[in-house]
């Protein structure tokens, strides 16, 4: 048996959560191989879950309970593992609890049971994936310049990856970076652990279904990328982060939010990018964004000029205003990862030269947050909104109506499509209200459930439709 899977051998765990993505399914294939006893627990039936139950066709130390949780799961076992988004008060954790069953995490096993490994974490409402692929990418580009011959490798919040079998590859010295978004860090919370290079680069409103109103909460639990760290460990924070903690109401100042701080804290800023850096990815957002990856970068003592290269050679990610193509004279883009008003807010401010030019595609599925901002900025920029149904959609056209109604505000002049069904239909009525020189802009500010499998299943139509186009 190989040295990482000595403890795991025999071990009694529950996993809660396979789902689709692939993080779920690889935590399992890995902790199956090492002859562990596993129980896999869904809320999803088998059908919707048959491309994972697929891959592990083959284990037969692995028992299902699907399309529902039972609290004997929850029992005589060695631990949890719970995969990101389970209710904060879910009865079978407190179950788990209850029974004095340890809870665990992904990510955060990984960082417990990793020898002398650097985790360089971050999290943030928005810009924490440019952030983190970013650091990734410009570490292995540097890869073979550390002296140590350390190796980078990537974690956290990834599409179809798990952390867990990185121990497989691992060794003392080597640079995970990690995209930790607030329910992963739950796990650091319970392994009282935090990364030893954190970013955090902005705060605001999110998840608010989920934490059922409370900030605080959701606040609480992205502090835990920092709240374990020591006097020898590094905190970066981005500008807006100073000022949103300000406008939460959480802290009276920043200096009584450094008053929570253990390690040193860099504080960076958009002005921190030298002018002369031939930036390509849009948006002033991301300009801090790069500011606080930099200020990482050089933590871990990467060369300047191959910071510098990548950075400007970087073309952004997938679903992140992501050009898609121009037909015509009109051009697609793609930010289907926006899902917060304000981080559609940012996509529309990235188009401020487009004013009166951009065809919105969004709304969804409600977070519990506030369009008020949203509203206005909508009115500011756009000439046609196509909204999918849902209730966040049912908020900004609500939203919509008042501004139009308020005699001190401009009158609205933008078509509004809501309760659109489909990305098919709501391709077609964008496509209707463009002309040369507009811009198609998928940013939704709100999340996908109800229409789409999810916010990459969304992105993927949006691709394929404006890809056909000739």
């Amino acid at each position: 048996m190989k040295d990482y899977c000595k403890y795991f051998i025999n071990k009694k765990i529950t996993i809660m959560g396979l789902g689709i993505l692939g993080r779920g399914v690889n935590v399992a294939k890995f902790l199956a191989e090492c002859a562990a006893d596993l129980i896999i627990t869904d809320l999803k039936k088998e059908e919707e879950l048959k491309p994972s139950l697929k891959q592990l066709k083959k284990f037969e130390n692995i028992k299902y309970t699907l399309g529902r949780h039972e609290f004997a799961d929850f029992k005589n076992r060695d631990f949890i593992i719970k995969a990101g988004g389970v209710p904060f008060d879910s009865l079978y954790i407190a179950e788990a609890k209850k029974n004095k069953i340890p809870i665990e995490m992904d990510e955060s096993l990984f960082a417990k049971l990793a020898e002398r490994v650097v985790i360089v974490g971050i999290t943030g409402a928005k810009g924490k994936s440019i952030t983190t692929c970013l650091i990734y990418e410009i570490l292995k580009a540097n890869e073979k310049n550390f002296a140590d011959k350390r190796h980078i490798y990537l974690g956290g919040n990834v599409k179809g990856q798990a952390t867990l079998p990185l121990l497989k590859k691992t060794n003392p010295g080597d640079i995970v970076v990690m995209e930790l978004d607030s329910w992963r860090l739950q796990g650091f919370y319970d392994a009282k652990i935090s990364p030893h290079i954190s970013v955090f680069t902005n705060f605001m409103e999110d998840h608010m279904n989920y934490y059922k109103g409370d900030i605080k909460r959701y606040f609480e639990d992205k502090a835990n990328i920092f709240k374990y760290q020591t006097q020898d460990d590094f905190l970066i924070l981005g500008e807006s982060f100073v000022k949103d903690i300000k406008k939460t109401g959480l802290f009276n100042s920043f200096s009584d939010f450094k008053k929570e701080v253990q390690s040193k804290i860099i504080l960076t800023k958009e002005k921190d990018i030298p002018k002369n850096w031939k930036i390509k990815i849009l948006g002033g957002h991301n300009l801090e964004n790069i500011a606080a990856a930099v200020a990482a970068l050089r933590l871990l003592k990467v060369k300047e000029p191959i910071i510098k290269k990548t950075i400007e050679n970087f073309k952004g990610m997938p679903g992140r205003l992501e050009f898609i193509k121009e037909i015509k004279g009109i051009k697609f883009y793609n930010d289907t990862t926006a899902t917060t008003p304000n981080a559609a807010i940012a996509a529309l401010d990235a188009f401020k030269n487009y004013k009166g030019k951009i065809i919105l595609i969004g709304g969804g599925a409600d977070k519990e947050l506030d369009f008020k901002q949203y509203v206005k900025t909508v009115k500011k920029y756009v000439k046609a909104l196509i909204l999918f149904k849902g209730e966040a959609s049912d908020k900004i056209v609500r939203g919509l109506e008042i501004e139009k109604r308020d005699p001190a505000g401009k009158k609205a002049k933008i078509k509004i499509f809501n309760e659109v069904l489909s990305m098919r239909e709501a391709f077609k009525l964008a496509t209707s209200c463009a002309e040369r020189g507009d811009i198609i802009l998928l940013s939704p500010g709100a999340a996908s459930f109800g229409v789409f499998k999810n916010e990459f299943d969304r992105g993927e139509q949006f691709d394929k439709l404006a890809r056909k186009l000739k």
